[in-house]
């Protein structure tokens, strides 16, 4: 049996409901849905979120608005971050945070829940946003380092419990990094702009090699250019692809192992999508 995981960035949930996502909600409805930059307060997230379990129910994947289980996080620093998932399946943990970090500008960026599908296999999955950095703020790239080395030792104990017939895992987000050049349309041009620094790359690296995540789209994609998730709103970089991939799932090996194929949802023009970002969703046999 298969399930689905989208990871989406929606920049902005209020201004993605005014732009229609509840409809695509009711389209696609996967069984989990991971998002990113929800910058928005509790009380908002709450009832777009409500909207999305009547879109749940109406496509026939849960049985009342109700059973759409749902967590959040809201950053602590007003308009940033906030990260939301939505399941169909049933949850049996849910954690806030990454442990190691109390800064406000980090909160809002990591959460976990541990769900079982039906066929009773249990996968730990992370909706996950990175800061973007910015080579001319010190300060902001400080704080990008920081996130990242600090997910490092969360990441060891998800390969660890994996490796040793535990949870499976997958992080799916906006990690704000591509990671080569199949992965950004002008590599070159970019060599020195935040999101495709060697330094950022290299945690990439050591995520696939070291910690032995799996790229599941890269995985399933092969070696060819793109696909992209995320084009600058300047010019026409939508129009003309001048893309980058940023919007990832890293999964352990026994569950990348199962992913059956991925979708990047691009709307037909840019002015009618409802983010920036392309939701992408992998299918998983588990």
């Amino acid at each position: 049996m298969t399930i689905t995981i989208t990871t989406s960035n929606v920049n902005g949930i209020r201004a993605a409901k005014r732009k229609g996502i509840e409809d695509w909600a009711g389209k696609h409805a996967p069984d989990v849905w991971c998002m990113q930059e929800v910058r928005a307060p509790q009380d908002d997230v709450d009832s777009i979120f409500d909207e999305f379990g009547f879109e749940y129910a109406t496509a026939g994947k849960i049985d009342a608005p109700a059973d759409l289980h749902t967590m959040n996080e809201v950053c602590r620093v007003k308009g940033r971050a906030g990260v939301g998932l939505l399941t169909d399946l049933e949850v049996l943990d849910k954690r806030y945070g990454l442990p190691g970090l109390s800064e406000d500008v980090d909160s809002g960026r990591w959460i976990e829940t541990d769900v079982k599908t039906p066929e009773g296999y249990t996968i730990t999955v992370a909706s996950v946003y990175i800061h973007a950095g910015n080579t001319d703020d010190p300060t902001k790239m400080e704080q990008k380092y920081r996130f990242l080395d600090t997910m490092l030792a969360r990441m060891g104990a998800l390969r660890d419990e994996a490796a040793h017939g535990g949870k499976q895992a997958v992080l799916c987000g906006d990690f704000n990094i591509a990671h080569t050049p199949l992965d950004i349309k002008n590599a070159k041009a970019n060599e020195k702009h935040a999101g495709f620094l060697p330094e950022e790359r290299a945690y990439v690296d050591k995520w696939l090699d070291e910690y032995e995540f799996v790229d599941v789209m890269r995985s399933l994609a092969g070696d060819i250019q793109g696909p992209y998730t995320w084009w600058s709103q300047r010019g026409r970089a939508f129009d003309n692809n001048v893309g980058w991939r940023i919007d990832y799932q890293f999964a352990t090996p026994e569950l990348a192992e199962t992913a059956r194929g991925f979708v990047i949802d691009k709307a037909p023009t840019y002015d009618k999508r409802w983010s920036d970002h392309a939701p992408l969703t992998i299918t998983y046999e588990v």
